[in-house]
């Protein structure tokens, strides 16, 4: 699989994200919910060409709409979702050869403290054997959505930029999103497969980016 640096993930999907219209969040009731965000942020956009911009998504968006109907899921896929932590999470497994892999997306909702907008997180990660094993479309996207307009546009400004001082050329980042409490767990993986833990702290709006370089780290090997 094609392996680029997070850095270059996170500027590509600035690019890409950068340029589109903000995306409109329908619901019904008096809020969105979790399961409304995923709905818009999965939903297929197309370029000037007609060809869909995000193919790359049709395993989650399939996986996604068969939920939703109450449908068997494709074998390999399981999809978790959470409305009342606003936490989702999708899985692909697969094995070949003697090597077993998974896709793990996660999506995450946090209510800002100025009680007017919403953040809606989607984490993509790719494992072999356990493993963070970065592909092409790896990395953590954010949106920020607006209660008076119920629309959601790229966020940049959420503290995530603090993973860049720990990356080197030898270490890969991967994250896990809270399905409880607020805070996001970043893992450092090593060459050897060792992983260092820090941690994203919640403060109302994003993240602190102190709070990633000071806290204590657990360094385990991975399964």
């Amino acid at each position: 699989m094609k392996r680029l640096s997070l850095a270059i993930v996170f500027a590509c999907c600035t690019l890409v994200m950068a340029a589109q219209e903000a995306i409109r969040v329908n619901y019904q009731g008096a809020k969105p919910t979790i399961s409304d965000f995923i709905t818009a942020y999965l939903a297929p956009t197309y370029g000037e060409d007609g060809e869909c911009d995000s193919e790359y998504m049709n395993g989650i968006r399939n996986a996604w709409e068969r939920y939703r109907k109450g449908l068997k899921l494709l074998e390999g896929d399981t999809f978790t979702l959470d409305v009342k932590n606003g936490f989702a999470i999708y899985e692909y497994k697969y094995s070949e050869g003697a090597c077993d892999f998974m896709t793990r997306i996660e999506m995450c909702l946090w209510n800002e403290a100025d009680g007017k907008h919403k953040l809606f997180a989607y984490s993509h990660g790719f494992y072999r054997d356990g493993q963070y094993y970065p592909g092409q479309y790896d990395g953590l996207t954010f949106m920020r959505y607006d209660n008076a307009t119920k629309s959601m546009k790229y966020h940049s400004d959420a503290g995530v930029e603090a993973v860049y001082a720990a990356k080197t050329p030898s270490v890969e980042c991967s994250f896990a999103l809270p399905r409880s409490g607020k805070d996001i767990i970043v893992a450092l993986w090593d060459e050897n497969g060792n992983k260092t833990e820090k941690t994203l702290k919640w403060n109302g709006h994003g993240f602190m980016v102190s709070s990633f370089a000071s806290n204590e780290a657990s360094r385990s090997k991975a399964p």
